[in-house]
């Protein structure tokens, strides 16, 4: 029995396959997005999602044959690594486990661990990408400073729309009702009071903010449409830049799929689809396989020596469920 654990900026989902790559047991739980609350936030997480999946099945995480844990943020603060590499020996009674950044999740869901890039779009944005084993991480800088794409930034941008609408920088569109209604606004003014008095600047509810810019988009707002190809074309670029530094040749056929909320939006998915297919690049751009928390128990297998082969990974597509929405 294989545990995926793929830890998100808005939920922590659970996945256990089995030897024939089905779909044993799966749970969600709260983020362990550590930043904001400490990092003994990820081994409560992870008890809890553990104990979820193995009571399903009636097995001890022990007798686990092997497990991945994703964990959002891993690698970005050195001196975390210790104690976030430890935690899941803790929770599993076992060192037959792995930890990595959740992007490896996305990738290994979206390409079924096969070698390519993949971009994710969720609170936060990054792409990682495999070729013969060398690996790539692009973007994923953080919200106040990068993380382009991703549903916080296009949640910043169309509060800054807003408030231009609002004083009349900007001519008003769909955007100022969809965004009143988002937060209950009383008057617009107030937003200052929710965002950053009651939210304290709050990284996942601020990222729930783009579905008003999405919302305001498919009604025909052409500033939130606007934002959201902004968002697409921002998240293209990180292929090119996987693509190089993974050594990929001009003429080779490069898988390339993506994961997270963000893609939800069709407006963020055909422009991120049409940035890639203008690179020189030869990008096979392909839908995600699976979704990352599977991609996780899949890419514990293949740790363990176990590779599911092309018919075991379809039928578990058909059982698993690959729809993105945006942040909630």
């Amino acid at each position: 029995m294989y545990l995926g654990v793929d830890g998100g900026g808005t939920k922590t989902a659970f996945c256990l396959l089995d030897d024939d790559g089905a779909v044993a047991a799966e749970s969600r739980q709260n983020s362990i997005y550590y930043f904001t609350e400490g990092i003994g936030l990820v081994e409560s997480v992870l008890r809890d999602g553990v104990r979820a999946v193995c009571d399903v099945v009636g097995l001890a995480p022990e007798a686990l044959t092997h497990s991945f844990v994703g964990i959002p943020c891993y690698g970005e603060v050195s001196g975390d690594l210790p104690e976030l590499d430890a935690i899941p020996g803790r929770v599993l009674g076992t060192d037959r486990y792995a930890c990595g950044n959740d992007m490896v999740c996305g990738w290994a869901g979206s390409l079924g661990g096969a070698d390519g890039i993949n971009v994710v779009s969720g609170t936060g944005s990054i792409a990682y990408g495999e070729r013969g084993g060398t690996s790539w991480r692009a973007g994923g800088w953080g919200e106040l400073f990068g993380d382009e794409g991703s549903g916080y930034w296009v949640a910043i941008q169309g509060l800054n729309a807003f408030t231009r609408m609002s004083d009349g920088r900007l001519p008003a569109g769909r955007l100022v009702g969809a965004v009143r209604a988002a937060l209950g606004l009383a008057a617009d003014l107030d937003v200052i009071d929710v965002v950053l008095n009651q939210w304290h600047g709050d990284r996942a509810k601020i990222a729930t903010l783009s579905r008003a810019v999405g919302e305001a988009a498919d009604a025909g707002d052409t500033v939130a449409a606007d934002i959201l190809r902004a968002a697409g074309r921002e998240l293209a670029l990180l292929v090119d830049v996987e693509a190089d530094a993974l050594g990929f040749d001009d003429g080779e056929a490069i898988p390339v799929s993506y994961s997270g909320g963000m893609f939800g939006s069709p407006h963020v998915r055909e422009a991120f689809a049409a940035g890639v297919r203008a690179s020189a690049h030869a990008y096979d751009l392909r839908a995600p396989l699976l979704p990352p928390h599977v991609g996780a128990a899949v890419y514990a297998a293949r740790l363990a020596g176990h590779r599911f082969d092309p018919d075991q990974l379809e039928r578990l597509q058909s059982e698993t469920n690959t729809q993105e929405g945006i942040p909630s």
